[in-house]
């Protein structure tokens, strides 16, 4: 039987993550944490282009302006579209780095950070605007990784990689509240990582240690696996011009014998139907 998957980039990223459309481009824009790479991919035309950052890189997302955002060992930055950096926000905090992000219906990011040691409670979620503004939403995480929003916007998914749970709060006025699990991750199935909503309002969540990515119902419910022939998948994303092919991501860090494909980027053609994505209003 064909393999739901195809091979969209084959490399070695230590820690390929966030995985992110720019439509503005008509290219997917994803990363390398640990090789503080810069990622990008025209599914047209089959061009790459690699750029390196000075640290860790935790997620970039596209801004409205133009050019990019930058969640970083240190803060959050930005790239405007002549590539000239300057921070929006700089903390830097020994032994602590960015992680995931995402950018909220009002165009702010909501950016993850975690410890290296992966320490309870190292990590936060904060909400960062455009005109630099930072607000720390949750202080109180281990690994921040995945974070949503329903198609209405009333809803918001997050992850914090440990509890192996994916959490649903009631999102409103820009807030979350009344959190509580929507999915528990059984043993032996991996740790949940980046996650995506789809236009149906299903949560995809990537597993680390579990191969695979699984389609979530709004209710809970266990909806479609996809399965990969690597073990450490850590986000995706639905991505082209009509928003139809699920990308993911994948690691190659920890792992003794990492088989062949880890660190690449695989895409599932006509997956779903994706949300589109708002960019950074900064």
């Amino acid at each position: 039987m064909r393999a739901p998957y195809e091979v969209a980039v084959r490399a070695q990223a230590e820690l390929g993550e966030g995985p992110t459309w720019d439509p503005a481009s008509g290219r997917l824009v994803w990363i390398d944490i640990l090789g503080a790479r810069i990622h990008t991919y025209d599914p047209v035309s089959g061009r790459r282009t690699v750029r390196t950052t000075h640290q860790h890189i935790g997620a970039v997302k596209p801004r409205a302006g133009g050019g990019l955002v930058l969640n970083l060992r240190d803060g959050v930055a930005v790239l405007d579209p002549g590539h000239n950096f300057r921070w929006l926000h700089h903390e830097p905090v020994p032994g602590r780095r960015a992680n995931d992000a995402a950018v909220a219906p009002d165009g702010s990011l909501w950016a993850g950070t975690m410890r290296y040691d992966e320490a309870a409670g190292g990590g936060t979620l904060s909400r960062i605007t455009g005109e630099a503004s930072v607000e720390v939403v949750l202080d109180d995480v281990a690994v921040s990784n995945g974070t949503g929003w329903s198609p209405d916007g009333r809803l918001m998914y997050y992850i914090d990689s440990p509890t192996r749970r994916v959490d649903v709060f009631d999102f409103a006025d820009g807030r979350p509240v009344n959190r509580r699990p929507l999915v528990e991750i059984e043993d032996g199935a991996g740790f949940p990582d980046g996650l995506t909503v789809d236009a149906e309002g299903c949560v995809w969540v990537a597993l680390w240690d579990g191969a695979a990515v699984r389609r979530y119902t709004p209710a809970g419910e266990l909806d479609r696996i996809v399965p990969l022939p690597v073990p450490r998948v850590t986000a995706c994303t639905f991505a082209g011009p009509d928003l139809t092919d699920l990308y993911i991501t994948t690691a190659r860090v920890g792992l003794a014998s990492p088989p062949a494909l880890s660190g690449s980027v695989f895409v599932v053609p006509g997956a779903g139907k994706g949300l589109a994505q708002p960019a950074f209003r900064g």
